[in-house]
């Protein structure tokens, strides 16, 4: 882990006051056991922490993160065997599943709009947003251009700010169809670029920007606030729904793993990190 990694996991251990021993482990592993945990962005830094936690009350084990490989990657590296858990923002198409896989929801975070530290705004309606995409809103209040970062089409984060409205679907093709528009193909190039680039704007999910602890603006929507409770509460409307992926008959390590995200502990350090644990969904024994 970076030392961002590295302090933002000490931070969550301290304010959950999570004791270490209290995990049980009810799967035997052996010392040289790897789990490998690869897939969308977004659930990275969460996950980097959780692994963390496991690794600590687990001796002997070892959980690898691998950079960003995106939904589609994760769960072609979980069928090839490149990794014991996938992470993915969509549901599983048909042909993926026909590929001997499983999948459970875990979790569901709010999907921001975000912007550079250097934009003097504090919220957005879908109206205005869908002007910027459109490019008919091109500079912010104080006269600074608007720089908008987009993703992939296929992208999972494309996919859910596509059902916003049919309004906020043809502006995201009108963006598509502009020239010179900068583009990220990763969760963590999205971020970079809206932290480097003054005027930057683009949607994110809330779990990655705290959990990597990154400097943007987090900006209201249509009047609320993100967060998780409003999210729960059904107040703030935006959100993405994160899927683990395995073998329809995974590995004891990777069972015992997911075991530990659905603990109460694990629920707790999830929603530290902005996500809406998704409680109940059990892999295949």
């Amino acid at each position: 882990m970076n030392y961002k990694s590295n302090s933002l996991y000490f931070m969550v251990l301290s304010a959950l006051s999570i004791t270490l021993s209290f995990f049980s482990a009810p799967y035997v592993y052996s010392a040289e056991n790897e789990l490998k945990i690869g897939g969308v962005g977004s659930a990275l830094g969460a996950m980097k922490v959780l692994g963390a936690v496991f690794e600590q009350s687990h001796p002997g084990i070892k959980v690898k993160i691998f950079p960003s490989l995106g939904s589609t990657g994760g769960v072609k590296a979980v069928a090839e065997g490149s990794v014991d858990i996938g992470l993915s923002g969509r549901a599983l198409k048909d042909e993926e599943l026909k590929t001997g896989l499983s999948v459970i929801e875990y979790a569901r975070t709010p999907m921001v709009f975000v912007v550079n530290k250097s934009v003097k705004i504090s919220g957005l309606t879908t109206g205005e947003i869908v002007e910027i995409y459109k490019g008919k809103k091109q500079k912010w209040p104080d006269g600074q251009r608007i720089r908008l970062i987009l993703r992939p089409a296929s992208d999972s984060d494309t996919l859910v700010i596509r059902k916003i409205s049919p309004e906020m679907n043809e502006a995201l093709e009108a963006a598509s169809l502009r020239a010179g528009m900068l583009t990220a193909p990763t969760d963590q190039e999205n971020v970079d670029l809206i932290e480097r680039t003054p005027g930057a704007a683009g949607f994110s999910t809330l779990t990655q920007i705290t959990s990597e602890m990154r400097h943007v603006k987090i900006l209201a929507y249509n009047n609320v606030e993100p967060s998780v409770k409003a999210l729960a509460k059904g107040i703030y409307p935006l959100s993405k729904a994160l899927y683990i992926v395995t073998k329809q008959k995974p590995s004891a390590l990777a069972r015992g793993f997911l075991d530990f995200i659905q603990s109460e502990k694990g629920v707790e350090i999830l929603e530290a990190l902005d996500n809406l644990a998704v409680t109940g969904n059990k892999m295949d024994k």
